[in-house]
């Protein structure tokens, strides 16, 4: 199911969208690794999915799980809840869990769709996944996904789209070297 929707996604994408994928080859071929993109629209997970050359596992809001229909999808496409507004536990060993198997896991650091196109202030915690994980950061940044469908809006509208990905950040440059010097 995984392979036939991002083989769609991506076709429909370069299609009507004329999406382009910028700096694909920092995210490795194997092993675990953290891609952390910027939100702007619900397009953002299939787009990304598509723009992967691998099987990537997405976090998302609990809220998106109560629907029968999308918390089956979104479960079968390797999807798994996190709660907001406080700290998820289980959701962070499932990502550390994940990221250990060698599994590549999405995060979205602002914690939810940006409601006027700009960079919202990231959440904390995701340093430290990668740091219990021993796993790179993928920067990724989507451009055009709020114009071709804005938060609010069920209508599409067609942009272009570009994904570019970032060079790996190491997390042992989170962790503390001083050793409370």
């Amino acid at each position: 199911l995984y392979w036939i929707a991002q083989a769609l996604v991506y076709t429909l994408a370069r299609l009507f969208l004329r999406m382009r994928v910028v700096g694909g080859e920092h995210v490795p071929r194997e092993g675990g690794a953290i891609i952390a993109a910027n939100h702007m629209s619900y397009l953002d997970i299939p787009l990304l999915a598509s723009a992967l050359k691998r099987r990537a596992d997405f976090i998302g809001k609990a809220e998106l799980f109560k629907n029968p229909i999308v918390g089956f999808l979104f479960r079968r496409l390797g999807g798994f809840p996190i709660k907001r507004g406080s700290i998820d536990r289980s959701a962070i060993a499932e990502a550390v869990k994940r990221l250990k198997a060698g599994r590549l896991v999405v995060f979205y650091p602002e914690g939810r769709r940006s409601e006027d196109g700009r960079l919202q202030q990231p959440k904390p915690g995701i340093g430290m996944v990668a740091v219990k994980a021993q796993v790179p950061i993928i920067p990724a940044l989507i451009e055009g996904s709020g114009q071709v469908l804005p938060k609010r809006s069920l209508r599409l509208r067609f942009h272009p789209v570009v994904i570019r990905f970032g060079p790996p950040l190491d997390p042992s440059k989170f962790e503390d070297t001083d050793q409370g010097k």
